[in-house]
């Protein structure tokens, strides 16, 4: 597994130096990427070196630590923040609260809870990650999808077909036309379909029967039917009323 990047914020060197000698960073699979000493400094590098988790303390010059936070999370909204401080103040965990803040812990740092925030987080961001991932595969799986509909609209397709094609399960294509595209599997067929013949109806002097073929209705009468039920005319009709209008 990948480890995480930290990056210490701290004006006071000897916390930082018992950060990285105190705590064990490699048994929580991290390794500390940087330091900043103020918060312009902790803006900076959290740019620079975008780690995936910054350890604030509140109380830091220039600019203090919640106001990093606040800057931080327009331009690195996934970085996770844990915030390090002696203030056990209401008004600064109400706003870490307001801020998303993953954890407020109080000076003097004790190491074994700490650990235990570290690795709560680690298991949050994974999941973050394994679900944005999840989501890219379920988009590139509908680009596929409804690109190979249109690529083989005019022969046989069902959802058993795509499945063998794509080695998925057809419940789990049904499932994706359904929170991707917003409508199952058969209605987004059934209207790419049309427009296939009503593009074909239009632009060609094709016979309609050629037109159920190419649409992918080996019956002239059931394409006749559904177009029907569709547009609310027969596709002769549809092209004549359109030639009329010539």
């Amino acid at each position: 597994m990948k480890k995480l990047r930290v990056l210490l914020v701290d004006d006071e060197i000897m916390i930082r130096e018992g950060f990285k000698r105190l705590f064990d960073w490699d048994a929580h699979d991290c390794e500390v990427v940087g330091e900043a000493a103020d918060g312009m400094e902790a803006l900076a590098k959290i740019d620079s070196l975008q780690p995936d988790i910054a350890i604030m303390d509140i109380n830091i010059p220039i600019m203090n630590g919640l106001k990093v936070i606040q800057m931080s999370r327009l331009k690195h909204p996934d970085t996770a923040f844990v915030i390090v401080s002696g203030y056990d103040d209401f008004s600064y965990c109400r706003e870490a609260l307001r801020l998303q803040i993953t954890d407020y812990i109080l000076k003097p740092v004790n190491y074994e809870e700490f650990g235990t925030c570290i690795d709560n987080l680690k298991i949050a961001l994974f999941q973050r990650q394994a679900s944005q991932q999840d989501l890219f595969q379920e988009e590139r799986a509908i680009h596929g999808l409804t690109r190979y509909l249109q690529e083989h609209l005019a022969e046989e397709i069902s959802l058993s077909v795509l499945a063998e094609q794509f080695h998925l399960s057809a419940q789990y294509i049904s499932q994706l036309f359904k929170s991707e595209i917003g409508v199952n599997f058969l209605a987004y067929l059934t209207n790419i379909r049309m427009e296939r013949a009503k593009k074909l109806l239009l632009t060609t002097s094709l016979p309609i029967a050629q037109v159920s073929e190419q649409s992918g209705y080996g019956d002239y009468r059931v394409f006749t039917k559904v177009f029907k039920k569709s547009e609310g005319i027969t596709p002769s009709q549809y092209r004549r009323d359109f030639l009329e209008k010539e």
